[in-house]
């Protein structure tokens, strides 16, 4: 089954790179990278020219406002794979993302996993070299206590791998109904197309990244099941912008559509 890993990025090449050293490492093979890009630099596309060994496909936008959910729309109608897995540009996969994810892969089915929050010094390790994803990754557990002093979001537990097919994963986690995170999800892309993508109608509200799409899958049909602890990344530190919708009217269209049951997009896929 070939996979489509969409990254949501806006400006930050640095982390990019990163990423891209991370898909180097994945075993599983049968995928390309979209690069979603909310925006329309020459830095972003010179760096994507110079990836040679991986599948690439570059997806741009013009740059007005946080458009995420539009740049996300461009790439699921320019992948090629069966199967769409989405993390944001800030978040690096362990060698066993996309194998995980594909493993775990079921029609009627989403898949919904979480991520390490690292700390700045972490981050900082990472960034510059000092320490890559995967030297994390693999000594994760020695260097769990350094990594809770670190923390300042929590959520380092995520980090402890369980093989998706081991009797503790298959036993107590993966039964479990669960929340999207829109950072680490992934679904058929045919499920994506009958609910017509991503919402781009709620402005620049973080809405349509995780809570919209969720209810919208389910209504279609659709379990959302936990790949938390199989389908593991790290999240790179930064200050956080808010792009709360609590109360907002945005909130109540949302809820309204919902409880009609109203699953396809007001605007999506079928708007490019």
């Amino acid at each position: 089954m070939k996979v489509s890993l969409i990254v949501a990025v806006y400006k930050d090449i640095e982390a990019l790179s990163l990423i891209v050293e991370s898909l180097r490492t994945q075993t599983y093979k049968n995928f390309e990278l979209i690069v979603a890009e909310d925006n329309n630099s020459d830095e972003v596309r010179a760096f994507v020219s110079t990836i040679k060994d991986l599948e690439v496909i570059h997806t741009t936008q013009e740059d007005i406002g946080i458009r995420k959910s539009r740049s996300q729309n461009n790439a699921i109608l320019a992948s090629t794979g069966e199967y769409i897995i989405f993390i944001d540009g800030d978040c690096l996969p362990y060698s066993t993302f996309i194998e995980s994810h594909a493993l775990l892969a079921k029609k009627g089915q989403a898949l919904a996993g979480r991520r390490v929050n690292l700390g700045p010094k972490y981050s900082k390790k990472i960034r510059t070299g000092k320490m890559s994803a995967l030297e994390l990754e693999r000594k994760y557990i020695q260097k769990l206590p350094s990594l809770w002093r670190d923390c300042e979001e929590g959520h380092i537990e995520a980090g402890i791998y369980l093989k998706p097919h081991s009797n503790l994963f298959q036993k107590w986690i993966y039964p479990k109904s669960t929340s999207i995170v829109g950072c680490n999800f992934s679904c058929f892309k045919s499920d994506l197309i009958t609910i017509n993508g991503f919402d781009e109608s709620y402005g620049e509200t973080s809405i349509p990244d995780d809570t919209d799409i969720e209810w919208r899958l389910r209504a279609l049909g659709l379990q959302v099941r936990a790949c938390k602890f199989s389908a593991n990344q790290f999240h790179l530190y930064h200050t956080r912008s808010s792009r709360d919708y609590s109360g907002s009217q945005y909130e109540t269209d949302m809820l309204e559509r919902k409880s009609k049951g109203m699953f396809k997009a007001r605007q999506g896929l079928d708007t490019h």
